[in-house]
């Protein structure tokens, strides 16, 4: 398969995240992923595309092979525009200026609400998680775009905790709380890309990744996913945005 290089999940997330970005855009991205999304865009189609991090840097361009190993390393800072605090990014989102944010989480729930606080019970949870961060920040202000492996135990009924919102209840209930912008845009996954059907805001099938089946989705999702009539199959990954991501990270720490 010479027009279809072997890829890695890791790299499948990172490339279909980085076609999802258009070229002028502000995004607030994160290390790992996201980040490996954003700079593989700005090498092909969005040269103007401005990376934020939560450390405050507003600008960034990361080296090839130089991936900071998270947003307050300094070379998040090495050719930047700016360095500012993190209050005056997060006021910058505050203010309308931040155009796209990254997600990801432990569980997505079928309206897009992320968890990545804890998994059980609240007073006693099984599993204790990072937690917000500016996950709330992003997803009660912003369009956010969430990339994370398609696993039953991740698509859930219901998440255990919200730690973002997305469309909370679905319909207009995210407006109804006081959140009358942004929201969940887009999930990428590795069986495929998802987005929010505009009334129910529920999450459907947009697009499924060549090979994959209806009924692997409904395997590996806790909840009951809205199918449009057709579902079209994307475009397969390309010899030259493997090339790239193995550029940026040639240690294979994020991408293997």
């Amino acid at each position: 398969m010479t027009d279809r290089p072997e890829a890695t999940a890791a790299e499948v997330l990172a490339v279909y995240s980085a076609r999802a970005l258009q070229n002028g855009q502000v995004v607030f991205a994160g290390v790992g992923t996201p980040l490996l999304a954003a700079s593989l865009a700005q090498r092909l189609d969005c040269p103007e595309l401005t990376i934020l991090f939560e450390g405050g840097v507003i600008g960034a361009w990361v080296e090839d092979g130089r991936l900071p190993p998270s947003t307050n390393d300094q070379r998040c800072t090495r050719l930047s525009r700016m360095v500012l605090g993190s209050s005056e990014v997060m006021l910058m989102m505050q203010r309308g200026y931040v155009d796209i944010g990254f997600l990801g989480g432990a569980q997505i729930d079928a309206y897009g609400n992320l968890n990545s606080s804890f998994i059980g019970e609240t007073a006693s949870p099984r599993v204790r998680l990072p937690g917000s961060g500016g996950a709330n920040d992003i997803g009660s202000l912003t369009d956010y775009i969430v990339s994370m492996r398609h696993e039953r135990r991740r698509f859930v009924p219901k998440v255990d905790f919200i730690t973002t919102p997305g469309f909370l209840a679905g319909g207009t209930s995210r407006g109804d709380n006081g959140l009358p912008y942004g929201g969940c845009r887009l999930v990428v996954t590795d069986l495929g890309l998802f987005d929010f059907a505009p009334e129910t805001r529920r999450m459907r099938a947009r697009a499924l990744h060549a090979g994959v089946t209806r009924d692997e989705v409904a395997d590996n999702t806790g909840f009951d996913v809205h199918w449009p009539d057709e579902v079209p199959v994307t475009s397969p990954v390309t010899l030259r945005e493997l090339e790239i991501l193995r550029r940026l990270d040639p240690e294979r720490i994020f991408i293997a």
